[in-house]
């Protein structure tokens, strides 16, 4: 075992090196953590996963200055969903027209620069946070994979492949679905049986014309052709298949395109990305147990239906990275670090209901059909369009942060100053923010003890509703002042920042 005379040899090994893995050992890196990153792939996933970060990814990005490298890949905002657009996106494949959707909701308007979702591929978000780990210094292995590893009350030993062992002082699992860090340590992993088989896959189709454009849904399943040429999609309702990891053929895209479109297409040739999947929903009870943490994928599992597991990892990993760079550095208060589960565990049961949902209105009988119709209608109108809007952005996600005004616990308004910055530009070194919009000493005077914690933001904001914010790294208000009253606030300084 590798020892220094001061201690373990990083303070964090993060297992995974895909969106979720980099955008925690980000976070970590920015609050001056050592952290390692152990990655068995030698080079990126390519593979088509992924296709959108929603709004609360999008806001993390833009906290982060991160979010003008997303619109780079964006020119000419082709792939911002919001006003215009004809279709928001789609609950089991039924359209919701962006029509109906009402902007001037409160939690959709005024909600700054990323509309309601961006449609940026995962192998680019990837890239982006890649990066921005290299300039933080945070060291990337990739080719080297964690084996095993022996956790105790001070820290972790991890076993790397062909690389020795490494002393850490915790272990943060963001190695997917099938996770060996959750299982090694243990986690419960409850939910429910996979009953479909989805294949994927970017293929030459001879006959292509006879298929229909969008989503059909048959006895058979579900197929979708397009809008990309040559992209096929397939759902079977027939169990699992027998071995997800083997290679897809042609000659198995071409039999489930045949048996669910019923259509004699010939497909030639695989030409891009061809994957599986199955609606095996699984969570960990728990996203922690000691010194070893969960992220992700690992904590969760659910089909890709409605694209909400990047945007769902995403969400965990900039909750945890403040939280465990606090309790790194030795400040945090007591039981800082349990409010990761009990503020995401919420989130994540929410996201595999509603994947759940997608496929119960999948099925090819008669009852699914209906039930179909029923939802169809409702998407259709402005509560119903603007409540899937609300949702798949992410800004429906509250966590219970106490009583008072409506913002606590809600993410942070994009909230403008009259000099025309934006909140997000002051929180680019992942600090707490106290805003003080109403040159009030007071509100000073209780952050100067918290200097190395805090950053104190003073301005004014026409119309912003409020005098006061203390808003978290993670972008949520731990408290507001509507009068400039500042009741609560050293009760809330107390309780995200600890003791002074």
């Amino acid at each position: 075992m590798s020892m220094n005379d001061t201690g373990p040899d990083y303070d964090v090994l993060v297992a995974g090196a895909g969106p979720v893995g980099l955008m925690l050992a980000t976070e970590l890196g920015l609050a001056g953590v050592r952290v390692l990153v152990a990655e068995r792939r030698e080079e990126p996933d390519t593979a088509v996963k992924a296709g959108a970060i929603n709004t609360a990814s999008a806001e993390a990005f833009e906290r982060r200055g991160l979010l003008p490298a997303v619109e780079a890949l964006l020119p000419d905002r082709s792939g911002a969903a919001g006003p215009g657009r004809p279709s928001v996106g789609h609950f089991g494949g039924i359209q919701v027209p962006a029509g109906p959707v009402d902007e001037e909701d409160p939690e959709l308007r005024g909600r700054g620069r990323a509309g309601w979702y961006l449609q940026v591929p995962q192998v680019e978000v990837e890239r982006i946070l890649g990066r921005r780990a290299a300039e933080l210094g945070v060291e990337v292995r990739r080719g080297v994979e964690v084996r095993g590893f022996d956790a105790d009350e001070t820290g972790v030993t991890v076993h790397l492949d062909g690389r020795g062992d490494v002393r850490v002082g915790w272990l943060v699992g963001c190695d997917g679905g099938r996770s060996l860090v959750r299982r090694l340590a243990g986690f419960e992993f409850p939910g429910t049986d996979p009953r479909i088989t989805g294949r994927h896959a970017v293929v030459t189709v001879e006959g292509a014309e006879r298929l229909g454009r969008g989503w059909q849904y048959t006895p058979a399943g579900v197929y979708v052709h397009g809008p990309m040429p040559g992209r096929v999609r397939t759902v079977e309702f027939d169990g699992p298949p027998a071995d997800r990891d083997a290679p897809v053929t042609v000659a198995e895209i071409e039999a489930s395109l045949r048996r669910v479109s019923g259509v004699d297409v010939r497909v030639t040739e695989v030409i891009g990305s061809a994957g599986r999947y199955t609606d095996n929903a699984r969570q960990a009870t728990t996203y922690r147990r000691g010194r070893v943490l969960l992220c992700g994928d690992a904590a969760h599992v659910h089909s890709p239906f409605g694209g909400q597991g990047l945007n769902l990892g995403l969400g965990d990993a900039v909750n945890l990275g403040w939280k465990l760079a606090a309790t790194v550095r030795g400040w945090a208060p007591e039981g800082l670090l349990d409010t990761y589960t009990g503020e995401r565990h919420p989130i994540g049961a929410w996201v595999l209901d509603w994947t759940r949902a997608q496929v119960a209105v999948m099925r090819g009988d008669a009852d699914s059909r209906a039930l179909r119709g029923v939802v169809s209608d409702f998407l259709g109108t402005r509560d119903g369009a603007t409540y899937y809007v609300k949702r798949i952005s992410g800004l429906w996600q509250r966590y219970d942060l106490g009583d008072g005004h409506p913002l606590v616990g809600s993410a942070v308004p994009g909230l403008r100053f009259d000099d025309g910055t934006r909140l997000a530009d002051h929180a680019h070194e992942g600090r707490t923010l106290l805003v003080d919009l109403a040159g009030d000493d007071r509100l000073a005077a209780l952050a100067e003890p918290y200097a190395g914690r805090l950053t104190l933001v003073r301005g004014s904001s026409a119309g912003a509703g409020v005098s006061g914010l203390l808003v978290r790294p993670d972008g949520f208000v731990a408290w507001a002042s509507a009068d400039g009253d500042p009741a609560g606030l050293e009760t809330a300084l107390t309780r995200w920042l600890g003791v002074a």
